[in-house]
């Protein structure tokens, strides 16, 4: 599975996250980091998808999207 996908499809897919899932990006940012300790983003969308019955769509973009926030609280761009 790829999580590469455009900034075009990521910033829609974020968008619809809540109405899909039923919860908001902090929720699911919070089951990442309280889940396995994952070193790769594909490995915990795959968990993600899996464990939260999400598409590999939706769950990659949220990862990425998770990935960036942290990225951003950490100073990193």
């Amino acid at each position: 599975m790829s999580l590469n996908h455009s900034m075009e499809t990521q910033t829609k897919l974020i968008a619809r996250v809540p109405a899909i899932t039923g919860r908001e990006l902090p929720e699911w940012f919070q089951a990442i980091d309280n889940g396995p300790s994952f070193l790769r983003c594909d490995e915990r969308a795959n968990w993600l998808a899996d464990e939260h019955g999400l598409t590999h769509g939706y769950a990659a973009a949220i990862v990425l999207e998770h990935e960036r926030h942290r990225r951003t609280r950490m100073g990193f761009i």
